[in-house]
């Protein structure tokens, strides 16, 4: 990464973490999912409530944590907002891979979400950028209901 993009990088991680977007609780959700990453104490609860096309029609999260885990879930509640459930999952997996794999395929539906790409030199900052990402995914396999998810589980299945 250049400066410049370092500096951007540090600058919008900063102002996500200091104001986060979509922060909140969500009365009506359908979904909820409480996250944590016991490695640094991460937690975030993101509340989903989809719309008639089943679409993200609100998401919110509240939580605790790092800058990294709650920019994150800031930027990712504000691409997400209104979006469908594959148009979120194509997001997940190019979050994913941007992340976890270095893969920079997923672009152009990131936008600003690429910048959260420099997390992957710190291999235990990842889990604090999964952290929400892992929430969401569980919350796109259930309509209604609560779940719990960990950076520590495998991720196959929330807990119920």
């Amino acid at each position: 990464m250049n400066s410049e993009l370092e500096e951007l990088y540090q600058e919008v991680i900063l102002d996500h973490s200091r104001r986060p977007r979509n922060f909140g609780t969500l009365a009506d959700a359908a979904v909820r999912v409480h996250g944590d990453n016991p490695a640094c104490g991460d937690e975030i609860d993101l509340a989903v409530k989809f719309g008639d096309d089943d679409s993200l029609q609100q998401i919110k999260f509240t939580g605790q944590g790092c800058a990294i885990s709650q920019a994150s879930a800031s930027l990712m509640t504000m691409k997400l907002k209104g979006k469908s459930r594959a148009a979120a999952e194509e997001m997940l997996g190019a979050f994913r891979g941007l992340i976890a794999g270095g893969s920079d395929d997923g672009s152009p539906i990131l936008g600003d979400l690429r910048l959260l790409g420099g997390v992957r030199k710190f291999p235990q900052r990842v889990k604090c950028a999964m952290l929400a990402w892992r929430a969401l995914d569980a919350a796109l396999r259930q309509n209604a209901g609560a779940a719990v998810v960990s950076t520590e589980d495998d991720g196959a299945t929330p807990k119920p």
